[in-house]
């Protein structure tokens, strides 16, 4: 039985921006986890959301297929991922749908999929309202990280990283039931997100875990528990290279659980074009640079290929 992690609360609505930047500094550089409490999107919105995800995978198969994953956008089915590249198990007990930027065009129309608007109602302006309050929550809290980094506030804009950002919103099913097997089951796999920053909405089913230390053997895996209201908020790679492995990018799984569980994740990552180094305030002459630059779009799309195979 793993014990519950204690993951510090942070208040993106506190006055005391000293304190609320001191405390993110310590979450990043011991856990790379928090909650995040007071972040301005609306509990109703959140709400409907959650909803939305259920309405959505309570569809025929047929119907989710017709909307499967292209340029990283649409439906994935059960065991379409396996997050732990080490792992043995056909893949991972879960099904998503991902949202990209609102704005992306191509010469043959908007990138994001939808399901129409007749299969269901209003479903598609819900989702567009919660990426744009959910990225403003995101772009205020990078602001406070520069801060917590010892940069500007304005550092992250200033080197392009959100002009425009690349934000991506993903819809989580974990069923409840599942087929009876001799391997070990997961709902996601051991894996660490591989962008800036991850905002994590769910309904409040268990499953979500965390290992602090992931270079120790074995394993360590702590519970983290859901607090009503309140994002998870966990660092990703791109952030880990960018500070020189001063914040941490942590590694996390899904567990089964016996009961259904849905989740919202907001992967909030850098324009394609931004080029990610080793930030001045993160090194020094006895901590030098340990990554070479990299534009991030390069980075991500590396990072895929390794989730869903070169074809993707």
């Amino acid at each position: 039985m793993a014990k519950t992690l204690e993951l510090p609360i942070i208040d993106l609505a506190s006055s005391d921006r000293i304190a609320t930047c001191n405390s993110i500094r310590q979450a990043c550089t011991e856990c790379g986890f928090f909650y995040l409490v007071n972040h301005g999107v609306e509990e109703i919105l959140l709400e409907k959301v959650l909803q939305g995800n259920k309405s959505f995978f309570s569809l025929p198969v047929e119907e989710k297929i017709k909307l499967s994953r292209k340029e990283h956008r649409g439906y994935t089915a059960l065991y379409a991922e396996n997050l732990d590249p080490n792992s043995s198990s056909r893949g991972d007990s879960k099904e998503s749908f991902y949202i990209g930027p609102l704005e992306d065009i191509t010469s043959h129309g908007y990138l994001n999929q939808w399901p129409p608007e007749e299969v269901l109602p209003s479903w598609r302006s819900t989702m567009e309202d919660y990426y744009q309050q959910v990225l403003s929550a995101g772009e205020r809290l990078i602001s406070l990280i520069a801060l917590a980094l010892n940069l500007e506030e304005n550092f992250f804009h200033d080197v392009g990283a959100f002009n425009p950002p690349n934000g991506f919103l993903r819809l989580l099913h974990y069923p409840g039931e599942l087929s009876s097997s001799n391997e070990e089951v997961y709902g996601a796999s051991a894996h660490s997100d591989y962008g800036m920053i991850t905002l994590l909405a769910t309904d409040g089913v268990g499953g979500l875990q965390v290992c602090k230390e992931k270079f120790k053997k074995p394993h360590v895996w702590e519970d983290v528990q859901h607090i009503s209201g309140a994002f998870i908020v966990n660092i990703g790679d791109m952030m880990e290279r960018w500070t020189n492995c001063l914040f941490r990018s942590t590694l996390h799984r899904v567990m089964p659980r016996g009961q259904e569980r849905y989740s919202v994740a907001f992967f909030l990552d850098p324009n394609p074009d931004c080029v990610v180094e080793c930030l001045k305030s993160c090194c020094s002459e006895s901590t030098p640079p340990r990554f070479p630059p990299i534009r991030s779009g390069e980075y991500l799309n590396e990072r895929f290929k390794l989730t869903y195979g070169a074809g993707n």
